[in-house]
Formats: C-alpha cells, sequence, structure tokens
C-alpha cells in the first residue's frame, strides 16, 4: 500500500498544508474482531468470491492435499507388510524352516520412504501455492482498503475512530491470511485424513475399529468440558490485556502531565491491579489449555492398550497379521489428531467470517458523490468565490447552515467569526467539498464547486490551520510535500518567505534535520512556521486559515502574522478568526450565529453598529484590560 510510489501519494495531496481533514475522530487502540460473524454464510459467500480469481491454484493445491495424504495414509499398510514378512522370517528361522527376506523388506521400506517422500514434496507444494494466493490476497484487501478510504466522505472517519479503520487494515486482514494459508489446507488433509483412515482401519479389522472409535465420545467430551472452562477465561485474559494496554498507552501519552501531577504511584497501583487480573486469568486460560494434551494423550494410551490385547488375541487366533497390529496402531494415532483438528478450525473459521465480514462491510461503505462526466479545468485562476443560499446540515433532521450567502472577491481577505458552535469550521469543509451542500451552491470563478474533480478543486486551496501535522521525514521534505515536483532551491526560497530559513540554520543538519514521531524536537511556532512554508510552496490562489497564534510566546506570533500576511498578498483568503483584534484589516468579515450570517461588514462597519460584532469584539478586550488592571494591582 505504501509502495504504489510517489505518483500516487500527490494525487491524494491536492495543497492541504494543515492537518487535513479539519481533524478527524479521535486515536484508539485497535480493536479485536468480533468472535462471530453476524452473517456467516452471506461472508462467507463473499470470501469465495473473492478467491474465484485464484480457482486454478486452489484446486491444484486440492489436488496435492489429497495425493499428499493418500500417500502418507498408505505407508503404514504397506509397511505393515514388511513387518509382517520380517515376524513371518523370524519365526521360520526358530523352527528351522527358512529364513528371513530381506530383499522383500528392503523393497517395501524403499516404497514406503518414497511414498513419504512424495507426501512431503506435495505438502511443500500445496503450502507454497496456499501461502502465494492468502499473501496476494491480504496484498489485495489491503490495497482496496486503501483506495476506499480515498473514496470514502469524511463523515465516515468522523463517526469513527482512528483505531477501528486501523484494525480492519491489519488485524482482520492477517486473521483471514492466517486461515487461509493454514487453516484451508488443513481442513482437506484432515478430511481426507479421517476418511482415509478410517477406511484402512475397516479394511484390516471390523472389531479393532469398533473398539478405537469408542475411545473418540470419550475425547471430544474432555475436549469440550476442557474448552468450556478455558474459553472464559481466554475471554477474560484478552479484557484485561486489553486494560493493561489501554493504561499503558494512556500513561505514556500523557507522561509528563502525569508526573506534573505526582501521579506516579496512583498509575503504578492501577497497573498493579491490572497486571494482576491479566495474570490471573492468563494463567488458568493457560494452565487448563495446557491439561488438554496429557489427558488426550492418557485416553489416547488406554485405546491403544484395548487395541494391542484385541490385535493380540486376534493374531494367536490368525484373524489378522502381526503387520496389520502395527499398520492399525499407526492409523489409531493418525484417527485422533485430525479430528481435534477440525473442531479448532470450527473456531477459527467464525473468527476468520468475523474478520472478513468486517473487512466487507468496509469495502461496501458509502462511497462519495461520483465527480461530473465532463469536469470543468480553469486555465486561470482569479480565486473569486461565491457561497448562494448554502443550505448544509450533517444528518438531514439537525441543519447546522441556514440560507447561507457571501461572496468574495480575488485577492480579498475574508475573516469568518462567531462564537463555538457558530458554524464557521463547517464552512470551511463546504468550500474544500469535504461535504456537500444540501441546497445552494458553492461558486469558485463562476463555476459550481461540483463541477470540479476534487483532485483539481482541492488543488486551488491552501491551508493552514491550527492544529499543524509533519512527518517523520527531514525538514526539505515536510515542506516540500506541499508541492513534491518542488526543487530544494524552490524548498528554501518558500522557507525564507515563510520565515523559516533564519532558525533552520541554527540546527545541526539544517534542513536535513529529521522530525521525529511526535515532532517534540521543534517548537509549536516552528511547526506553524513550517506548514507555512508549505503553503508558499503550494502557491495556490485561495488561502484557508485558521489562525495558530494562541500556544506561541508573543516574539513568535508576530513572526507567524508576519508570515501569513506575506501569504495572503494576491490570494483570496479566507480566515477562521477566533481573536478579533487580529482581522481589522480584513476586506470582509462575515458574522455567523446559529449556522446564519447575522452580519457583515469591514470592522469599522461593524463596530459601528453596536450589534452581534461589537459585543464579541468588546468581551475579548474587556477580557484584556481586566487582566492589565489586575496586573497592575498586584504590584
Amino acid at each position: 500500500m505504501m509502495s504504489q510510489g510517489r505518483s500516487q501519494q500527490q494525487q491524494q495531496r491536492g495543497s492541504m498544508m494543515g492537518r487535513g481533514p479539519m481533524g478527524g475522530g479521535p486515536h484508539s487502540m485497535m480493536g479485536a474482531p468480533a468472535t462471530k460473524a453476524r452473517d456467516f454464510r452471506g461472508t462467507m459467500r463473499k470470501l469465495v468470491e473473492y478467491l474465484d480469481a485464484y480457482r486454478v491454484q486452489i484446486i491444484i493445491v486440492f489436488i496435492f492435499a489429497v495425493a499428499s495424504t493418500a500417500a502418507n495414509i498408505a505407508g503404514p499398510k504397506i509397511l505393515g507388510n514388511a513387518t509382517t514378512k520380517l515376524f513371518e522370517g523370524v519365526m521360520a528361522q526358530l523352527s528351522g524352516t527358512g529364513g528371513i527376506d530381506f530383499a522383500y523388506i528392503g523393497r517395501v521400506v524403499l516404497l514406503t520412504l518414497g511414498l513419504y517422500l512424495v507426501s512431503a514434496l506435495f505438502l511443500y507444494i500445496q503450502g507454497w501455492i496456499m501461502t502465494s494466493v492468502s499473501t496476494d490476497i491480504s496484498y489485495r484487501f489491503r490495497q482496496d482498503i486503501s483506495k476506499k478510504m480515498n473514496r470514502m466522505p469524511l463523515k465516515y472517519f468522523d463517526g469513527t475512530t482512528h483505531g477501528e479503520v486501523l484494525s480492519r487494515i491489519t488485524n482482520d486482514v492477517d486473521t483471514v491470511n492466517q486461515t487461509l494459508s493454514q487453516s484451508l489446507t488443513q481442513i482437506i488433509t484432515s478430511l481426507v485424513t479421517v476418511v482415509g483412515v478410517l477406511v484402512m482401519m475397516f479394511s484390516i479389522s471390523f472389531w479393532m475399529t469398533l473398539v478405537a472409535l469408542v475411545i473418540i465420545p470419550l475425547s471430544m467430551a474432555t475436549v469440550m468440558l476442557i474448552v468450556k472452562q478455558s474459553q472464559k477465561y481466554f475471554k477474560h485474559q484478552q479484557e484485561h490485556l486489553g486494560h493493561v494496554n489501554g493504561h499503558v498507552e494512556e500513561m505514556y501519552g500523557g507522561h509528563i502531565v502525569m508526573k506534573a501531577f505526582n501521579g506516579e504511584q496512583e498509575s503504578i497501583e492501577k497497573f498493579d491491579i491490572s497486571n494482576n487480573n491479566l495474570y490471573d486469568a492468563a494463567w488458568k486460560s493457560q494452565f487448563l489449555s495446557g491439561l488438554m494434551m496429557p489427558i488426550m494423550t492418557f485416553i489416547g494410551n488406554l485405546g491403544y492398550v484395548a487395541v494391542a490385547i484385541l490385535g493380540g488375541y486376534l493374531a494367536i487366533r490368525q484373524v489378522i497379521t502381526v503387520g496389520d497390529i502395527q499398520a492399525f496402531i499407526q492409523y489409531v494415532r493418525s484417527f485422533t489428531q485430525p479430528i481435534t483438528q477440525l473442531a479448532n478450525i470450527s473456531n477459527v473459521l467464525q473468527q476468520t467470517a468475523a474478520a472478513a465480514e468486517r473487512v466487507f462491510e468496509f469495502l461496501e461503505e458509502e462511497e462519495e458523490v461520483e465527480e461530473s462526466a465532463s469536469p470543468v479545468k480553469l486555465d486561470a485562476v482569479e480565486g473569486h468565490v461565491e457561497f448562494k443560499d448554502v443550505h448544509f446540515g450533517y444528518s438531514p433532521d439537525k441543519i447546522v447552515i441556514n440560507n447561507f450567502s457571501a461572496e468574495a472577491e480575488p485577492g480579498h481577505k475574508i475573516a469568518i467569526v462567531g462564537p463555538t458552535g457558530a458554524g464557521k469550521t463547517t464552512m470551511v469543509k463546504l468550500l474544500m467539498r469535504f461535504y456537500d451542500v444540501n441546497n445552494g451552491s458553492i461558486l469558485v470563478d463562476g463555476h459550481d464547486i461540483r463541477e470540479f474533480t476534487r483532485h483539481d478543486l482541492r488543488k486551488l486551496f491552501g491551508m493552514v490551520l491550527q492544529e499543524t501535522w509533519l512527518y517523520n521525514d527531514t525538514i526539505m521534505e515536510n515542506i516540500r510535500y506541499g508541492r513534491p515536483t518542488a526543487t530544494d532551491e524552490e524548498v528554501i526560497a518558500a522557507a525564507k518567505a515563510a520565515h523559516v530559513d533564519h532558525f533552520v540554520h541554527t540546527w545541526p543538519d539544517g534542513y536535513n534535520m529529521v522530525l521525529n514521531e511526535e515532532t517534540t524536537n521543534i517548537s509549536q511556532g516552528q511547526m506553524q512556521l513550517l506548514t507555512i512554508a508549505r503553503a508558499f510552496l503550494a502557491d495556490p490562489k485561495i488561502l484557508i486559515l485558521d489562525e495558530a497564534t494562541s500556544s506561541v510566546d508573543t516574539r513568535t506570533e508576530i513572526l507567524i502574522q508576519k508570515a501569513m500576511d506575506n501569504l495572503m498578498i494576491n490570494r483570496t483568503s479566507f480566515i477562521i478568526a477566533h481573536r478579533l483584534s487580529t482581522i481589522r484589516n480584513a476586506d470582509l468579515i462575515l458574522v455567523m450565529q446559529h449556522g446564519d450570517i447575522v452580519e457583515q461588514g469591514n470592522h469599522e462597519e461593524l463596530l459601528a453598529k453596536k450589534g452581534f460584532y461589537y459585543d464579541l469584539y468588546m468581551s475579548q478586550f474587556k477580557k484584556h484590560v481586566d487582566e492589565v488592571d489586575a496586573l497592575i494591582s498586584d504590584r
């Protein structure tokens, strides 16, 4: 999936400069697939249809599995002839009537060895083919999921945790892979072994076979009893393992906060409780499952004793030969194992169906609205944006944007202000077409944005968001993410325009310094300036800016503001404003409340109206005045 090449990655990037798209669901631990599928038959039918492309390989695997098992089954019967010949030769020597026919025994041994070698070779070939098939299916599943993710609407990811999506592409696909590579051939060989061995046993002795079959109900009852007891502890083990992992992840993620509030002891105590519960459940589950093999061996040995006694009796009566007894004991050993395997495989198939069901559910999720059949291609972009009677709701019964109309002239700065929940971020999502409007339209240079392909539309925009997104690579590559084809000189020019170049040269590796996974080796302000440099490099005609100066010092805030002012020159800019003092020079301010534009105009006009914007501005201004007065009075 990650190796599909840089060119494919470029298609997905557009010119999104911040963490896109506008945040998302919270991170979570990857969940385990459900134990049982809701629709076992339907899921297995889909899986078989998915396997149809590998029909020839699977038929070959089936043939080789049957041949391998048949050769393995024939071995004891043929080897029994050598045992009988050896026994008869020894008895003849003792009676003085003959000797041992070593030539015949040698031929039988070589034939048996040849059968076992052929069986091993066929087993190797079928394993190699099935591993290739299962790995290819996993590759296709992950590729299909990866492509599907890029075709799904943003609302799916808003309502689904990242861990849940990751679980489908990792845990669920791996479960299907393991079943196909191991359990499928095991089902074939186990079934053939059970039937073949049973036929060979009956061909040797009817009564000995009946005695051997008596141990099966006893074995199965024992297995079911142990599994029933151990299963609940295995379930508890997985639950407590999740608690332990969750606690460790939580404490590691908030390690600084935990230490700052002296929470080490409480954290250790919580961990000890979860760890002790895990230990208790794990010990019981492993102990009970560990009992299965010795108990089964004991019951199997009882069967061998009964078979040996009855076989000896029948041999004395010359009903069967000594070689038949030896072959029969081998068959008894080969008979119980595949039955146990088939019982285990039934549980594995349930888990596989559950995992496959989750994968197919994801692949069948609703996709984004189809692209236009004849998309618009702009030769030159002016940056004229118009909202016409826009209505939108994340669900049909909850409309959050009502009759929104506004116009942004090319090169103008449009500020969108309002209290939390007013619909500011929603307007940006509609503009980027992360969501489609319910009614009305959004026009770019006179064309409805639905007439563009999403790729072409998003190339028109650049985004600098409050929550920055950088990845584990060099400073140079993080800036180049805005335009992957850019030269090093162009990247450096963008860095200089964004006031990045001066602090990059203070680092030993300069532009080749690698950001760590958590991007903790640079400051918050430096991260924000890098995203602005990325936007400079993309050189979009329309900008979306989310003020990002709330968590930086005053000097860095001034640098960021200068960089953003440079970036907005000759570009249509939409600014989501939190600090109203930073948008005084905006050409148009849209004041939103409950999804509606309640006021619009420039800073002076809105203050003169003494309406909602005036109240918002004065409430922030008064707060700052009160803080200054409080500071002076403390002195």
